[in-house]
């Protein structure tokens, strides 16, 4: 799950003025999510979603590839729209989830490739299983956040992922082994 190296290009992107370190910024879980969707047995397309997930951001505005992510997302905050399938999705078969058991990502590099691009690489934890994933992000909006009164940036990021490579392939290739992921997130400078 192309989880939130576009966080930190985002905000490497966006910011003006002067700084002379990283500042840290955090993501706001009430307007972060990450959705992946699968194809299934190519009838339909399912989507699930988490959402309410923590996350740090330290952004060098001088130099953005000097910025960071820190994301943890609770496994079971996974919303699916269906109880029968959210079960599943924890039960043995996928994530043998318990309480406190998390996905996360940390970056480990940015490329800032346009004014309001850029790829975030980094290493992608599920089920104990760590891989490198790079996520395309992208700039919706910087600026001071109208009501909470410091600055604030938005941004979307994008990644595919194959859930076999997490442990997760049950089913595969009938349930596409293949993840879309999409990421859509806020977050404000800290205090």
């Amino acid at each position: 799950m192309k989880l939130t190296t576009s966080i930190a290009a985002a905000l490497a992107l966006t910011a003006t003025g002067a700084m002379a370190a990283p500042e840290k910024y955090v993501l706001d879980p009430s307007h972060s999510q990450v959705m992946f969707s699968y194809d299934h047995l190519g009838a339909s397309t399912t989507h699930n979603i988490f959402s309410g997930f923590e996350g740090e951001i330290m952004f060098d505005q001088e130099d953005p590839a000097n910025s960071s992510v820190s994301v943890s997302i609770p496994v079971m905050s996974l919303f699916t729209g269906w109880q029968k399938r959210f079960d599943h999705l924890m039960s043995d078969d996928f994530f043998g989830a318990s309480e406190g058991d998390m996905i996360t990502f940390e970056s480990t590099g940015i490329e800032v490739t346009d004014d309001d691009e850029g790829i975030i690489t980094g290493d992608l934890t599920i089920n104990g299983v760590t891989k490198e994933v790079k996520l395309e992000a992208e700039l919706n909006k910087a600026g001071q956040h109208p009501m909470a009164g410091k600055a604030w940036a938005g941004f979307d990021a994008e990644t595919t992922i194959l859930r076999s490579d997490f442990g997760l392939g049950k089913f595969a290739p009938n349930v596409a082994d293949e993840l879309d992921v999409e990421i859509s997130i806020e977050a404000l400078k800290a205090e």
